[in-house]
């Protein structure tokens, strides 16, 4: 039995947690709110985007992490701590950085910082050290991985033409293009693994934690949990195409369709813990931390009340410079200028135009057809920004020559021209283009996205130009070498192209 009055000494413990966590949730509340572009672009992430749709576990997980150390949390005792205030000011400035650059990510990094630094400050340095896993599983709620795509999609065609040869697959290969005797297939991104790879790494993260003690054994169940993923696919998008090669593709992809999805998800995730099993070392109940080591009265103390306000009052001082920032925006001209080339004529495109390049968030979009007496012909697009911002950002995902979901699929990256990133693709009709790109920040050209972001970061914090701009020459196979016909054209058009195009 307790003895009498052990639930009246309990009391007060309980309600001094009960007030911290309520400080707590609010001071998520109203920076969630705070910050509400970003909020709202983390959900739509998460509920839109199949990449990153184990994201909406990640709460829920946070959750169950919590729950498991209730017994232990109940034996520390919060207290407001204004050194965390420093997680927090991290945390805005990496958001201030992504915000100027245009760069998604890092905002979405700052935001969770802040979160996770609005806890640390509310709770203390006991129940942050007693929370350190949880906490730090916060960050899988930033969507990561897009760079995975395009090296996953090289890694599963190496794979998948090995495996077709050796099967007796007649097959051939252009980039991300298969081709067979009855039909072509395009390794996209959504086939890459790449999905599936990100989730693998939160889900083995996660099953390191809670099944496993020796760093040792964490670090190989990693590594299983890496490795796979990517054979896996690379073997479903093999069987796809070998399917297809006995029955038909219709049959072939709409089994794979059926197939690719979280149940295949489901069974390798079986599959990594089945390995994994024979080796987990945590027993089941054994204390997720000892209370007793978190009993230290930290210094630097504060109220949590004070602690609250002083969280919201360090976020809401990066969201005072972003709007600074955000005035100084560039002005200009009423009109995207096109310059007259010597000896190629310019036409009108026409509604039919069969490749328009992705800028949704340009101030200005202009697009013309140059034909010289041979007849080849160049497409331009020049797209013009005051500044940069969410969702008018000059480059990212799916802004660019290809657009998500496009008829055009990127088939290889070619060497620069002109100092311009130049593009393969193919598109309806077995049409090949050659599309090279510069981009102009400021007083600087270049053909590098993270150059850009440089640049923008650049101009937006220490107050340069923040007009930019984007500038793309298309030329069709067909009517020549496409390649060819883009570095005609440039050499007609000099360095008048970009430099007027531009401004």
């Amino acid at each position: 039995m307790l003895p009498r009055g052990a639930f009246a000494e309990a009391r007060p413990f309980d309600l001094r947690w009960r007030r911290h966590a309520a400080m707590l949730g609010g001071v998520w509340a109203a920076l969630l709110a705070l910050f509400h572009r970003d909020t709202a672009d983390l959900a739509t992430i998460y509920w839109t985007n199949t990449t990153f749709g184990h994201c909406l576990f990640i709460a829920p997980v946070i959750g169950w992490l919590v729950w498991q150390r209730r017994a232990g949390l109940a034996e520390v005792a919060p207290q407001g701590w204004w050194p965390g205030l420093s997680i927090v000011a991290a945390g805005g400035f990496v958001w201030l950085l992504g915000d100027a650059a245009g760069v998604a990510l890092l905002r979405h990094v700052g935001l969770v910082a802040m979160l996770q630094g609005g806890a640390v400050s509310v709770l203390g340095p006991n129940v942050a050290r007693a929370l350190l896993f949880p906490l730090a599983y916060m960050g899988f709620l930033v969507p990561f991985g897009d760079v995975f795509e395009a090296p996953l999609q090289d890694l599963t065609v190496a794979m998948i033409m090995p495996l077709l040869h050796l099967s007796g697959v007649p097959a051939s290969v252009d980039g991300v293009l298969i081709t067979t005797s009855n039909g072509y297939f395009e390794v996209a991104e959504a086939c890459s693994g790449a999905k599936f790879l990100i989730a693998m790494i939160a889900y083995g993260v996660l099953v390191a934690n809670v099944c496993f003690v020796s760093w040792r054994r964490r670090a190989v169940f990693m590594v299983v949990a890496l490795v796979v993923p990517v054979i896996a696919n690379g073997l479903r998008a093999y069987g796809t195409i070998y399917a297809a090669w006995w029955t038909s593709v219709e049959t072939a992809t709409g089994l794979d369709h059926i197939v690719y999805g979280w149940v295949f998800f489901g069974l390798v995730m079986a599959a990594v813990l089945a390995i994994g099993w024979r080796w987990f070392d945590r027993d089941p109940d054994a204390a997720w931390f000892d209370p007793a080591k978190l009993q230290a009265v930290p210094r630097a103390r504060v109220d949590a009340p004070v602690a609250s306000l002083l969280v919201l009052a360090v976020a809401s001082l990066f969201l005072g410079w972003s709007s600074a920032i955000a005035a100084r925006a560039g002005t200009l001209p009423a009109d995207v200028r096109l310059p007259e080339v010597p000896g190629w004529t310019r036409t009108a495109l026409g509604s039919d135009a069969p490749w328009v390049p992705n800028y949704p968030g340009a101030d200005r979009f202009a697009m013309a057809r140059y034909v010289d007496a041979r007849g080849r012909t160049v497409d331009v697009a020049v797209a013009l920004y005051a500044s940069q911002q969410e969702g008018k950002e000059l480059v990212g995902y799916g802004i660019g020559a290809i657009r998500p979901n496009d008829r055009w699929v990127r088939i290889e990256d070619l060497p620069p021209v002109d100092g311009g990133a130049a593009l393969r693709m193919t598109g309806p009709g077995d049409v090949e283009r050659t599309t090279v790109t510069w981009y102009r920040v400021g007083g600087v050209v270049t053909a590098s996205e993270e150059r850009v972001k440089l640049e923008t970061l650049k101009a937006r914090l220490l107050g340069g130009d923040q007009r930019a701009a984007a500038v793309l020459v298309s030329g069709v196979k067909g009517e020549g070498d496409a390649g060819a016909t883009v570095r005609e054209f440039l050499r007609a058009a000099g360095q008048d192209l970009i430099a007027s195009s531009s401004q």
